[in-house]
């Protein structure tokens, strides 16, 4: 026992912790590499409540456990809410016996929660960030990714889900601001999911809770109250693996996900009003398995494609797409494809903003395709 309190306390230590502003979400230094851009929903949808990101998570999680007895969320300091208050007002809704804390052990809340989803319940499984799922990367990627194949579709963990805040939040350096989507993109039976606002964020949530195979769910922590917008109060969802085509465009095709969106929009607009050039920007919101189709369609449209993504350049999944563009666009490329990515260093403190892909870095990555 003296031994695990040891370990706890050094663990404790060894885990940096953000400054209690951004742990909690509240007001401190703000990023300013991009600018929100909200999306809307059509009338049809019913009625609408104004939401940040972390609200409209927690109203998904909500239907989730109303609509599903089995479904039960669990992780380190969700039951009074979790750092950026996602689970909050839930454990004292649906009892502890539904919504409850974990060790600090990610290995172990990836293991419980296979568990879980194996014995027929809903697994929902929180990472306080990203960045410290690596040591669930062994259960995720061995385990939950290859049960339905290992058992001849016997059995599976299909009803798992496991949350994450990823990327930038402005400054939280190299242990709360990295994005580990390429890592589990190398991996067939998992789904990844990311979204760029909290419409996209409860519709993409509560498709991957129902979801029959184990599902990551990314959360841009920067985006949790920066992210606001008039979200259906009804159960809402939206489809996996099918991007969206946020802007049109004729001449360049911008491809990116979760926060990166916005940058590509802003950029778009730049290279309307600078250079008079038509940009369409795509969303891929779902990492694997990804929308090829709309991707394809167009760059053999346009001609040019920049990927944009804060992960670092090597590996990262824009290479991926780079790759099946090249093999399936190539007659119809004007220009080499260009990534906009994050460098092969840690994430930086106070070089972040050197370090992200911003608006000018992309902004030039168009200047420089539209020469070549």
């Amino acid at each position: 026992m003296k031994s695990l309190l040891k370990l706890h306390s050094l663990k404790s230590f060894l885990r940096p912790s953000l400054p209690s502003a951004i742990a909690h979400g509240l007001p401190g230094r703000q990023s300013s590499h991009f600018t929100y851009v909200p999306d809307t929903v059509a009338e049809a949808e019913g009625e609408t409540v104004r939401q940040n990101l972390f609200q409209s998570i927690n109203s998904a999680l909500d239907f989730a456990l109303a609509t599903d007895d089995s479904a039960v969320i669990f992780g380190e300091d969700v039951g009074f809410g979790g750092v950026f208050r996602c689970t909050v007002g839930l454990q004292d809704k649906y009892g502890k016996d539904r919504v409850f804390n974990t060790p600090l052990c990610e290995q172990g809340i990836a293991g419980f929660a296979i568990g879980v989803a194996v014995g027929g319940a809903t697994s929902i499984a929180e990472m306080q960030f990203a960045d410290y799922i690596f040591p669930a990367f062994d259960q995720i990627v061995n385990e939950a990714a290859k049960y339905r194949y290992r058992s001849g579709n016997l059995f599976d963990c299909g009803k798992l889900t496991i949350r994450a805040p990823c990327g930038a939040v402005g400054h939280g350096a190299l242990y709360h601001s990295q994005s580990p989507e390429a890592y589990f993109a190398h991996t067939p039976g998992l789904k990844i999911v990311v979204p760029r606002g909290p419409i996209k964020a409860k519709g993409l949530l509560l498709s991957c809770i129902r979801d029959d195979n184990p599902c990551i769910f990314l959360e841009p922590k920067v985006l949790y109250r920066s992210a606001v917008e008039m979200v259906p109060t009804k159960e809402y969802t939206l489809p996996l693996s099918s991007a969206d085509i946020v802007d049109e465009g004729d001449d360049i095709t911008l491809l990116g996900w979760g926060t990166q969106v916005h940058v590509l929009r802003e950029v778009a607009q730049i290279a309307r009003q600078q250079l008079n050039v038509s940009c369409e920007v795509i969303d891929l919101v779902t990492i694997l398995p990804w929308d090829r189709q709309t991707v394809f369609n167009s760059v053999k449209k346009t001609g040019r494609l920049i990927i944009a993504h804060e992960a670092p350049i090597t590996n990262g999944f824009g290479a991926e797409i780079a790759a099946a563009v090249q093999n399936e666009c190539f007659l119809h490329l004007e220009a080499p494809i260009e990534r906009v990515c994050g460098f092969d260093t840690p994430f930086p403190h106070v070089f972040e903003p050197f370090y992200l892909p911003d608006k000018w870095r992309c902004f030039s990555a168009i200047k420089k395709l539209l020469n070549y």
